[in-house]
């Protein structure tokens, strides 16, 4: 070996980012594989490669059975052939390979949630493949926006949801549909997240579609909402550019549960939240003509709010609320008129709904008279028959 070689071994290390000890090591493996296939080759060697002058030395040895060196010697070949020089490029540039991939693992190992730029490299039904400089990154169908075309050359943002050490090297896997890769891209454009004067509480993301996020300010002198949006919508027209128009929605996060939901419900306008701590659900009542906006497309925002909550909510304009408060306040006040005269329907030709309707006093039934359908009220005949007061006056007519 020359000094040619140990420069080409320095561009190597400049270039390809691997120290020249490793490749120095890598040499002398694949020139000890290179030597057994010389002929007459000792079936143990070993291979040293001086640093500093690249002098190359084969010793062969003799093992005993506990695998201890029992005698060694200098057995350097003149050539190693044209087959040895094949066999030791091609353990050259795996060892190159193994040690890249070990370096980019390390480089990336305990990166989960980070944000990445890359640039398309491939891309089909299955998966895309992203091109980060010092590695590639891989987004699964699953892991993609919804009908988001990304077209080959284009630079794209990513969160980095996993990192494997496989046998094949590390692989990278990212995705974009993730609920906290929006909490990256507002940290990217929102200093006061970054610097923990506001933070993100909740995310509820359809991706492709609509998200909603609840933030809090830790400073009172910082609004929350306001720093998200920034002036004029300027940082959160950045991530929705980044999403490709997909809506997003900051709500105020708030300590008590009603108000929290009012909030999660908007652009609505909320007028009363009646909530079942139990049941863990929540009645919502809207005006009228907010009822549609409160729900959504498709039932999106009361989704996206009841993720947010963690509440069931169930949404109900005015007239529908105050349609149900009339009935039961119907059904509260009827049963002292109404028992007497069911029971006096259902037994027509017995005696018991004559005694229930004179069981009740005749004040009750004075005062519930006026209030109630006179024509439904039941009255004793003289024959001891249960019938209605107007066809008793219809057989009179007719006689």
């Amino acid at each position: 070996m020359d000094y040619n070689l140990l420069d080409a071994l320095e561009l190597l290390e400049r270039e390809k980012g691997v120290p020249a000890d490793t490749i120095l090591d890598a040499l002398a493996n694949a020139l000890v594989s290179a030597y057994k296939r010389t002929p007459g080759a000792a079936e143990e060697a070993r291979v040293t490669i001086d640093p500093d002058t690249g002098e190359i030395l084969v010793y062969g040895q003799e093992l005993d059975e506990d695998g201890n060196v029992v005698e060694e010697w200098a057995d350097t070949p003149d050539d190693f052939g044209r087959i040895a020089a094949q066999t030791a490029k091609q353990v050259i540039m795996q060892r190159l390979r193994d040690a890249k991939r070990e370096q980019v693992f390390e480089i990336y190992e305990g990166r989960e949630g980070d944000l990445i730029t890359g640039i398309v490299q491939q891309s089909d039904h299955r998966y895309a493949i992203l091109d980060l400089g010092d590695a590639e990154a891989i987004m699964p169908s699953s892991e993609r926006i919804p009908y988001e075309r990304l077209e080959r050359g284009n630079r794209v943002k990513a969160y980095i949801l996993e990192v494997r050490g496989e046998g094949k090297g590390p692989q990278i896997v990212v995705s974009r549909s993730h609920p906290e890769f929006i909490r990256s891209l507002f940290e990217l454009e929102v200093p006061e997240l970054v610097d923990g004067d506001v933070e993100i509480r909740v995310i509820a993301r359809e991706p492709g579609h609509r998200t909603k996020i609840a933030v809090a300010s830790n400073d009172p002198n910082v609004d929350p909402v306001g720093a998200c949006v920034g002036a004029r919508g300027s940082r959160v027209r950045q991530v929705v550019n980044e999403l490709r128009g997909e809506k997003v929605d900051i709500v105020e996060w708030r300590d008590d549960t009603e108000g929290f939901i009012a909030e999660a419900l908007s652009p609505a306008r909320v007028k009363e939240v009646r909530l079942d701590e139990d049941e863990r659900t929540a009645e919502v009542v809207v005006p009228d003509h907010q009822l549609s906006l409160a729900i959504g497309k498709e039932g999106q925002n009361a989704r996206l709010a009841a993720r947010l909550s963690g509440y069931r909510i169930d949404i109900r304009s005015e007239s529908q609320d105050l349609g149900l408060d009339l009935e039961e306040e119907e059904e509260q006040s009827a049963p002292v008129a109404e028992k007497p005269v069911e029971e006096a329907v259902v037994d027509e030709s017995g005696e018991e709904g004559v005694d229930v309707a004179a069981d009740t006093p005749d004040e009750t039934a004075v005062d519930a008279g006026p209030e109630t359908n006179t024509e439904e009220v039941p009255t004793p005949a003289e024959d001891d028959e249960t019938v209605p007061v107007t066809a008793g006056e219809e057989e009179n007519e007719e006689n």
